[in-house]
């Protein structure tokens, strides 16, 4: 644990000149302030004011002072920026200004996290690790799609600028304390996967949005663009977020039963049926923009139809297979979430959802061992597969009938979400499309 004395020490030892303050806004879209030295033992100790009204899905403006506290664990100085003149930063937690003491702000992403992990200790599990996998693409500029390399799945392309970009993004994780497992090129032109090492959800949340800041840095200081739309090229994979995940019991895995066929435990297997029921509720999360569900279509290798397997990747949910020795490392990747979207909320409907399968005993089927794609609709509805929402019209209509959702994020947090979701589902709706105007302009 690194203490506010640490913080303290570390800045005067590199000579800090900035603190940066980050927390997210309830899209995931990263939001910081600056302060300086002088500023520090008060920010650690009672927090830095700001107004949330401006801030998308935070207070509206009659109700809008809000607190940002730094959390000392996150402290890290931030590699991209000048070493002459270094800048640090840590995330807050968002709180509501009070008499004495500040209470929890409960529109804020990270307390949203926070709650769903308090439910997970009571129900006597001591940790939630997960495992993101974020794809991105790097384009020449943020005005289009032009393509930095033809690369696919694993290639080597020494030559190319994107080889470069990724050793770079790599080093400077490091030196943010974030350890990265795997660096490859993915199966689209130009689209690239950096991985990290498995975490607590909440350091693993951190991280996320760190990284994604991180790959965004490094290419613009190369003078490219790096993002993490879901489906920036049509014809092409999109950028998924598959997460990996299980539950401990101190150093035990609670998804682990050697005697079981395949190798999950009671709670492992509720666990994922409760993924799979609550999955269409939890959708608008996972896959939060009009733009997600471009890519939630059958052929492109993301998943859209609701079921497990071990090895097809057809399905929802994959369970990796078990190798003797290795029990910590059973855990399900689920396939759908995106990178686009808020990664403490991701987090915490799926946590949400596998704990309520656990709390009411949810069955889990036989796993689907064929390729979902290469069926019939009459097949999969003989199979009882039921598939993802379409589109972000339909997520959010399910979403808002959802009880686990809604208490998963807290009254307030569900409510904006829903408005917020609904409106951009609005504005879409109403735009006339290049599609439109080629197909239907000509014959009408």
């Amino acid at each position: 644990m690194t203490t506010k004395e640490d913080v303290l020490k570390a800045v005067k030892d590199n000579g800090v000149e900035f603190i940066r303050l980050w927390f997210t806004d309830i899209n995931g879209i990263l939001k910081s302030f600056a302060i300086g030295p002088d500023e520090l033992e008060g920010a650690l100790t009672q927090g830095m004011g700001f107004d949330g009204s401006s801030i998308t899905g935070f207070q509206s403006i009659e109700e809008s002072d809000m607190i940002a506290m730094a959390d000392p664990n996150t402290f890290a100085i931030l590699p991209w920026r000048p070493e002459d003149k270094p800048v640090a930063r840590m995330i807050c937690d968002v709180l509501q200004p009070g008499v004495g003491t500040h209470k929890p702000y409960e529109g804020d992403p990270r307390y949203v996290l926070k709650r769903a992990l308090e439910k997970m200790k009571k129900m006597g599990f001591d940790h939630f690790y997960v495992g993101p996998e974020l794809e991105y693409f790097y384009f020449k500029d943020s005005k289009g799609t032009e393509i930095l390399d033809e690369g696919g799945y694993f290639d080597l392309t020494p030559l190319d600028m994107a080889s470069n970009l990724r050793r770079d993004t790599v080093f400077a994780l490091r030196k943010l304390g974030i350890v990265v497992e795997y660096s490859h090129h993915e199966v689209a032109p130009s689209q690239h996967e950096i991985d990290m090492r498995y975490n607590d959800a909440l350091p693993m949340a951190d991280n996320t949005v760190t990284y994604r800041l991180t790959v965004k840095e490094i290419a613009s200081a190369n003078g490219v663009y790096a993002t993490f739309m879901p489906k920036p090229i049509f014809g092409q994979n999109g950028s998924g977020m598959h997460c990996h995940q299980s539950l401990f019991k101190g150093k035990n895995n609670a998804f682990f039963d050697a005697n079981d066929k395949y190798q999950l435990s009671a709670v492992g297997k509720s666990y994922i049926a409760g993924i799979l029921k609550h999955a269409p509720e939890i959708s608008s999360i996972l896959a939060p923009w009009v733009n997600s569900y471009k890519r939630l279509v059958p052929g492109y290798e993301a998943p859209v139809y609701i079921a497990w397997s071990r090895r097809n990747r057809s399905a929802l949910i994959r369970v990796p297979g078990y190798q003797p020795g290795k029990e910590a490392a059973t855990r399900m990747e689920l396939r759908c979430p995106d990178p686009s979207g808020n990664p403490y909320l991701q987090f915490a409907v799926m946590l949400q959802a596998g704990l309520k399968g656990i709390e009411e005993g949810y069955k889990l089927p036989e796993p689907m061992e064929l390729n979902l794609y290469h069926l019939t609709d009459e097949e999969r509805a003989e199979r009882g597969i039921k598939s993802l929402p379409a589109s972000l019209g339909e997520a959010i209509n399910i979403t808002e009938k959802s009880e686990l959702v809604r208490e998963a994020l807290g009254d307030h947090c569900f409510e904006r979400f829903i408005a917020i979701k609904k409106q951009e589902w609005d504005e879409f709706r109403i735009q006339v499309t290049e599609y439109e105007l080629k197909k239907y302009l000509p014959i009408l």
